[in-house]
């Protein structure tokens, strides 16, 4: 990774992390990715831009695996997603042979111009989904 990938990265995790993400995980219609911490096992909620289709939810991560929530999937691929205020269970993977910037055509514009512009390493993940659940 070159240096400039580098600072790009720790810049835009620290503001995600300090700022941004605490915002959106509080509104109440943002979908949220919660992932088991792969050392704590705790669950952690990430803000995320993604499209449902049919039984699976797609998104793309900007960071491939430097991302914590696509390390705590590679620990642990059982994951929630909270998609319209619902929370949906379901089983991630990761799909490093999926061409990403071709998935983010097909994903919300506003989530996948950022995701472009910022991103150093993209990598589709795919959400199979099960039932809605009940658990807040």
């Amino acid at each position: 990774m070159s240096r400039i990938d580098d600072l790009r990265f720790r810049t835009t995790t620290t503001i995600q992390r300090r700022l941004v993400n605490p915002v959106l995980r509080r509104v109440p219609f943002q979908t949220l990715l919660e992932t088991t911490g792969r050392v704590s096992g705790l669950p952690r909620r990430t803000p995320v831009g993604g499209r449902r289709v049919g039984d699976a939810f797609w998104l793309v991560s900007e960071f491939g695996d430097r991302s914590q929530y696509v390390r705590n999937i590679r620990a642990n691929p059982r994951v929630r997603v909270r998609l319209g205020g619902r929370w949906y269970e379901g089983t991630a993977h990761l799909l490093p042979d999926d061409d990403p910037v071709a998935r983010l055509r097909g994903l919300p514009r506003m989530n996948s111009a950022a995701v472009r512009a910022i991103g150093t390493k993209l990598l589709t993940v795919r959400v199979d989904l099960a039932d809605g659940d009940a658990r807040a």
